[in-house]
């Protein structure tokens, strides 16, 4: 599915001008799952939800798909749990940009693939793993962790996720995955011509490629750390106060 021209040009037009920065950081390595610490940001109006969200590093799988053959599938497992105090739908959009080649990606629906990743991932079907559309027909149930002295007692329920890619260009070799839908934080601003935009609050992955364009494997993944940011999307102004729901008409998503 490809983005929409405009929400895939102001993405860039954020991200695109401080992303020589971003890679100077320390980039850790190693392949294990990763807790996203839910930083406030100046932007955040009172009351906002956020959404823990815990992944894995982008993997690599090659698989046979009906009528198209042979294609390399980068796909990212990640769960989702609320300890908001109320039911959250999780209505997600994952974008995928690739900082210096320009180019974005929104998330698929792949179903061969999906069920080649989830047998991988889940040989024994704990998980029910979802995709972005079927993540977001339920609510993610409320969780209480920590009591008032935090203290744990309980652990969270998550709910596991995959979101996947085709079209990844094998040359790029630095890149973010924004994750929109896990807050229902967002700002109205002017552009430059008066027009009113709307930009919701997001979470943006930083990662790195080590090795050349012949080769598209998982262990050249290098994670470089997380920021949550205000970032333009398609989705629509979320209802304050409101918990989001699933249009009446949504469908698997299809390649234009």
């Amino acid at each position: 599915m490809k983005h929409s021209t405009v929400f895939g040009a102001l993405v860039l037009s954020l991200t695109l001008g401080a992303a020589a920065l971003a890679w100077q950081q320390d980039l850790p390595t190693g392949f294990n799952e990763r807790k996203v610490d839910r930083n406030p940001t100046p932007e955040d109006r009172k009351g906002i939800w956020v959404l823990n969200f815990h992944f894995k590093d982008p993997r690599a799988m090659t698989v046979n798909l009906p009528r198209i053959g042979r294609k390399t599938i980068w796909y990212m497992w990640y769960q989702v749990s609320n300890d908001t105090g109320d039911a959250r739908r999780f209505i997600p959009t994952f974008v995928w940009v690739c900082h210096d080649t320009n180019t974005v990606h929104a998330d698929q629906i792949i179903p061969t693939a999906q069920e080649k990743i989830a047998s991988t991932e889940d040989p024994d079907n704990v998980f029910n793993i979802r995709n972005s559309i079927t993540i977001a027909q339920e609510n993610i149930p409320v969780s209480k962790e920590f009591n008032d002295k935090n203290e744990r007692i309980a652990f969270p329920k998550m709910v596991t996720g995959l979101a996947l890619w085709d079209n990844i260009d094998p040359r790029s070799t630095q890149f973010s995955i924004f994750v929109f839908g896990l807050s229902d934080g967002f700002t109205e601003v002017n552009d430059v011509d008066g027009k009113m935009i709307v930009r919701r609050k997001a979470l943006q992955l930083k990662f790195r490629r080590i090795g050349d364009d012949k080769t598209q494997d998982s262990a050249q993944i290098r994670f470089v750390g997380h920021e949550w940011m205000y970032a333009t999307s398609d989705q629509p102004v979320p209802i304050i106060n409101d918990p989001p729901r699933v249009p009446d008409d949504v469908a698997p998503r299809k390649k234009k």
